[in-house]
């Protein structure tokens, strides 16, 4: 992946949320902190400020560390993806398309044509011996079938299964 961290999306999208969430949980804590503190001083603290206010407190704290270690996770890919080495660029020539070629194309060899028409001249001798017989030709005889079945096992040789 030659994509760079300035141009992810997910990048950017870690760092505006982490800085928001600790900007958010800043103002959580400042907040409540200030208004406890207020509150105390005067001597006006209601039960709701002072222990409602604790535990805003500690709910802004954890949003903080929250953004704070989104930032952490930020500067870390900037840190790993400064220590990957980019690849260099590759170096392409410009092609010159008036020069011609003098290659000339290499003869094909052709097969010779075979006739593998079957001839008229014989009649079959019984309808089990027409469906049978194959017509040999050169082309069956000189090279040897790979897609035929194997002959190896016997057909009726095998025991048959009983359960």
């Amino acid at each position: 992946m030659n994509k760079s961290l300035t141009r992810s999306i997910g990048f950017w999208l870690l760092l505006v949320v982490s800085l928001a969430t600790t900007a958010v949980g800043a103002w959580l804590i400042s907040g409540q902190i200030g208004t406890m503190t207020t509150t105390l001083l005067d001597g006006t603290a209601t039960g709701v400020e002072v222990y409602v206010g604790q535990s805003l407190v500690v709910v802004g704290a954890g949003v903080l560390a929250a953004g704070i270690v989104g930032i952490l996770l930020t500067l870390g890919l900037v840190a790993a993806r400064s220590l990957v080495p980019t690849p260099a660029p590759a170096v392409v020539e410009a092609i010159d398309w008036t020069v011609e070629t003098d290659e000339t194309p290499a003869p094909v060899a052709v097969a010779p044509a075979v006739d593998t028409t079957p001839s008229t001249d014989a009649a079959p001798v019984s309808d089990d011996v027409a469906t049978d017989a194959v017509p040999e030709t050169a082309a069956t005889n000189d090279v040897a079938r790979t897609d035929a079945p194997a002959t190896d096992a016997e057909p009726d040789s095998t025991p048959p299964i009983t359960r």
